[in-house]
């Protein structure tokens, strides 16, 4: 793993993410990809799926038509839509997005509250806009899982996006759907919260360079960084979408569905991920971004604290190695005594190093 240190920080950007140190302690205890475990739920076992034998081939004698007598029309794929392979085939975008008056946040960014559609569906966030001409390469910031119930829009991943459009990046938060104001809608595998991503990245394609917020956009330089939950997110994206530039995975859930989800499980005493793990495993094989890590074109730089008592820290160096083993870009950082969303001096480095990495692979920074 790389575990050199970058160089200092400007002294701004130290005050800056000082700030967000303090605001991330007091949000660690309410934001993480599930809620702290209450102790392992015992796995409930799942059947193995019948296979029914191959039928006969058809005789070649013409066999006229008798009513009663048609042969069943195909089974429908109950998991359509789902798979890496239905994202890869299907189009995203459609609509605008909308955006509300500007806020002033400070002299070096401005921020506006935005929506979009995607799928039918009305999605939320906002977008902070460096101050100068740009144009700006742009960063999604995705976030982890918090009760729906007590989302807001500008959350516990304000603090990472507000840091990074104070040194120059053009930043955009969605909600994603289920999260208020966004619709609700369904999302099995978390796979709508990614087609709400999908949707955004191709809109911000569309739109980028007129009038208003985007006007500043660079298209050509469009990053994800994704915690826990919305790591899990981003790293479905990189299968997807080959005009992500670059990706940051903090803290991130895995790429193995059956994994996620006996933890979220265990982590929700048995009321969420049950139907999820009954899903036979071909078909998991089909929805898994683990079976399809080749496809990823990006660079990617992964950091997870060692003290994270929720995502297992193993899971990030497991993908560090696999995406190492197909020769693909990856740099690898740990954080002793960093939990699940960091609250000490491993915030400010977590910003620094993202920071380094997008400038570097970004064409135009």
């Amino acid at each position: 793993m790389i575990l050199g240190l970058h160089p200092r920080p400007t002294s701004s950007l130290i005050v800056a993410m000082r700030k967000l140190a303090f605001a991330l302690a007091a949000a660690a205890l309410l934001s993480s990809c599930d809620r702290t475990a209450a102790g392992p739920t015992p796995f409930p076992s799942v059947p193995a799926p019948t296979v029914s034998p191959t039928s006969a081939p058809p005789t070649e004698v013409p066999i006229p038509a008798v009513p009663g007598n048609s042969p069943p029309a195909p089974t429908p794929d109950p998991y359509a839509g789902l798979t890496i392979d239905d994202l890869i085939r299907r189009s995203y975008g459609g609509g605008r997005i909308e955006f509300e008056p500007e806020q002033q946040v400070s002299s070096r960014f401005s921020r506006y509250l935005f929506h979009y559609p995607s799928d039918g569906l009305t999605v939320y966030g906002f977008l902070d806009l460096p101050t100068g001409q740009g144009p700006f390469p742009v960063i999604l910031v995705l976030h982890g899982y918090i009760d729906p119930a007590e989302y807001e829009t500008l959350d516990y991943t304000t603090g990472y996006a507000d840091a990074l459009a104070a040194e120059g990046f053009l930043v955009l938060h969605p909600n994603y759907r289920n999260y208020p104001p966004s619709d609700p809608g369904p999302s099995l595998f978390r796979v709508g919260y990614a087609v709400d991503v999908l949707n955004l990245i191709a809109l911000i394609h569309s739109q980028a360079g007129e009038s208003g917020p985007l006007q500043a956009a660079d298209p050509t330089d469009i990053g994800l960084f994704g915690h826990s939950m919305g790591g899990g997110i981003a790293l479905r994206v990189l299968t997807v979408e080959p005009s992500v530039e670059a990706a940051v995975l903090y803290g991130s859930m895995n790429a193995d569905e059956h994994l996620n989800f006996e933890k979220i499980y265990e982590w929700s005493d048995g009321a969420r991920g049950l139907e999820e793990l009954k899903v036979p495993p071909a078909d998991l094989a089909r929805i898994s971004p683990s079976n399809y890590l080749d496809r990823i074109q990006a660079p990617v730089s992964i950091h997870h604290g060692e003290a994270d008592e929720l995502v297992p820290p193993e899971w990030s160096s497991e993908l560090c190695l696999r995406l190492s083993a197909l020769g693909k870009i990856v740099e690898c950082y740990t954080y002793p005594g960093e939990p699940h969303t960091f609250i000490g001096f491993g915030g400010i480095e977590l910003i620094e190093r993202s920071v380094a990495f997008f400038q570097r692979y970004f064409s135009d920074p």
